[in-house]
């Protein structure tokens, strides 16, 4: 697959008269923040096709709409804008953001087949990975938030998207792409507006937790880094090169499949269902959790070391729990202990 690069371009948030200083907007991070501090980005790419999606039409329509669209989302998500900073004097990193900051965007070229690349079947790595940007991170700074757009001539389009995890989950970044994606709808028709519910709350005084409990888990963090001489640094952990013959595969579970799951573990566990708690979250990763342990295979007392999602009751248990048909549900039951666990103890207990 060849990938040629247009052109790198900033992306500045659309004028605010709020944020016309030139102080700084200083966002601290909270104990569910610190957590990722030296986090690998997160990478996501999502697909367009397109009938029309010639390069003239691209670039005259498509690419002027996403970019005049990103800039009015941003006026609303400027932290994106921002950077990740951790002076030596400062007790713990925090978010600034200058109102001259920008977003980097990509602009790119693929020559690869667009239905192959963006389809559920097997593709090689390698291919979806030079779709996504580069996140600049040092020891003492980091970028939060990175965009390509990249043309598959007469096919379609991608956007690939890397975050620093710190600045929000999950969540908050489905909200932002339905923020972005109903802009850019709306632009036709002269809106320029997000509804209320597309729209950010940055108040970090929200969140009630302890101190303390912010100062162990810069010491959990601490204790896992490679930290010399005191010095901090919010690099993340090497990794090693992709392998040339490493695949991805795209693997569906629809909400019929979590039904079904959840039937199956209300019929298979020895607890009530009032012991049990079958969200969506617990199913989908108890499936996941059992059917890679089943995917590996080996011995049943071969030990099993890890976590899953949280860092929570999942340490310590063997192989042999999640082998097999009745892994499923073990790892349903594990986890659905987890999950009360927080409710009925508080997230403090987890760092006493």
């Amino acid at each position: 697959m060849g990938l040629k690069v247009i052109k790198i371009t900033r992306v500045n948030p659309a004028t605010d008269s709020s944020r016309d200083s030139a102080d700084p907007l200083i966002l601290p991070l909270t104990f569910f923040d610190l957590r990722w501090v030296r986090s690998h980005p997160t990478q996501q790419v999502i697909f367009y096709k397109l009938p029309v999606s010639s390069r003239e039409f691209f670039h005259s329509v498509i690419l002027p709409k996403l970019e005049l669209s990103l800039s009015l989302v941003l006026r609303h998500y400027f932290p994106l804008a921002g950077h990740l900073k951790w002076n030596q004097q400062d007790p713990k990193p925090r978010v600034v953001v200058y109102s001259h900051d920008t977003v980097s965007l990509t602009v790119a070229e693929s020559n690869a087949d667009f239905l192959f690349v963006s389809g559920k079947g097997l593709r090689p790595q390698t291919e979806l990975r030079v779709l996504v940007p580069e996140l600049s991170v040092s020891c003492d700074s980091s970028s939060l938030y990175s965009l390509q757009i990249t043309l598959f001539p007469n096919q379609g389009f991608c956007i690939g998207l890397a975050e620093h995890h710190v600045l929000k989950d999950g969540v908050g970044s489905i909200m932002f792409i339905k923020a972005w994606a109903h802009i850019c709808k709306s632009l036709g028709e002269g809106i320029m507006t997000l509804p209320s519910d597309f729209i950010p709350i940055l108040d970090r005084t929200l969140i009630n937790v302890r101190p303390s409990l912010e100062s162990k888990i810069l010491e959990y963090m601490s204790y896992f880094s490679d930290e010399e001489d005191g010095k901090r640094t919010m690099d993340p952990p090497p990794v090693g090169e992709i392998c040339t013959d490493l695949v991805r595969i795209t693997l569906e579970l629809t909400q019929e499949n979590v039904d079904k799951l959840k039937e199956r573990a209300k019929r298979e566990s020895t607890r009530s269902q009032h012991e049990l708690h079958l969200s969506t979250f617990v199913i989908v990763n108890a499936y996941v959790w059992s059917c890679l342990v089943n995917a590996r295979g080996g011995n049943k007392e071969r030990p099993y070391m890890g976590n899953c999602v949280v860092l929570v009751n999942c340490i310590g248990y063997k192989g042999k729990h999640l082998l097999g048909r009745d892994g499923f549900v073990s790892a349903v039951e594990i986890l659905s202990d987890s999950v009360k666990g927080l409710g009925s103890r508080g997230i403090e207990a987890l760092w006493e």
